[in-house]
């Protein structure tokens, strides 16, 4: 029903203004009121009017979020589908739209977290294989694995080598060396540095993997964000070594700066 609220002294008017509901006999507050019987309708629409208030709520706006979408084709472990898409979620439901044209909508199913139906009612399911990173939804067809960092889409500055960050956002950025420490040669990974007093900072790298993270040197104590840390200082180089499978090594330089 088709419906548009009206202030008529005092009270809440309101306009049914479908078609097929003229036939319908519409009596309220008659005998009070009786506007019915003196008023022509309004664009073929009845006019209600009613000393009563009537408060209409609109649902809650989901909350949503930009983010980064990896669709692998099932059973497959490599893809070339890296692209933008939006991630809201509303009382359980949730819809994943992607830059490809393609839609998820996700009905909850069941009281066991995780599983949900999509809109063409095929079974999801949604897995916290990626950590703080994101999310994973195993379709029958590929899987999508959802990125809250959308920093691996975002084109590089050109001669900025520490690119996606800049000092625009950092008091300084730079090349951290990194590597698996299964490897023996060491990379390069691009961070940005935040600088507190008495030597403390925080460092925001991008790892090999591309998951974006963030080192807390602190006064007595080294922690990362969501993941386990051993830190040893050799000389002047801090060596940082995250859930036992990558190394970084940080200069105190780097912290202190000059």
């Amino acid at each position: 029903m088709k419906y548009l609220l009206l202030a008529t002294s005092g009270h809440l008017s309101a306009q049914f203004c479908n078609k097929n509901e003229k036939a319908a006999e519409v009596k309220l507050f008659q005998e009070s009121v009786n506007m019915t019987k003196h008023r022509k309708p309004f664009a073929g629409c009845f006019v209600i009017a009613a000393a009563i208030l009537v408060i209409l709520v609109a649902p809650a706006a989901a909350d949503w979020t930009e983010a980064r979408c990896d669709v692998y084709p099932a059973g497959e472990d490599r893809t070339d589908k890296v692209m933008h898409c939006t991630f809201s979620q509303r009382q359980g439901y949730i819809t994943i739209t992607r830059e490809d044209g393609v839609t998820h909508d996700l009905q909850p199913v069941g009281d066991a977290p995780g599983n949900f139906r999509d809109q063409y009612g095929d079974a999801v399911y949604r897995q916290s294989g990626l950590g703080d990173q994101g999310l994973i939804f195993r379709f029958p067809e590929e899987s999508v694995f959802v990125y809250w960092s959308t920093v691996g889409l975002e084109p590089e500055e050109e001669d900025n080598p520490t690119a996606p960050f800049s000092t625009a956002d950092y008091d300084a950025t730079t090349l951290m060396r990194c590597r698996s420490v299964r490897e023996s040669a060491f990379a390069s990974c691009p961070a940005g540095i935040l600088r507190m007093e008495g030597g403390r900072a925080s460092i925001v790298v991008q790892g090999r993997s591309g998951e974006v993270f963030t080192i807390n040197f602190m006064r007595g104590y080294i922690n990362a964000s969501n993941r386990d840390v051993e830190a040893s200082l050799t000389d002047d180089t801090w060596t940082v070594i995250i859930n036992g499978k990558e190394e970084y090594q940080v200069p105190l330089a780097a912290l202190e700066g000059g």
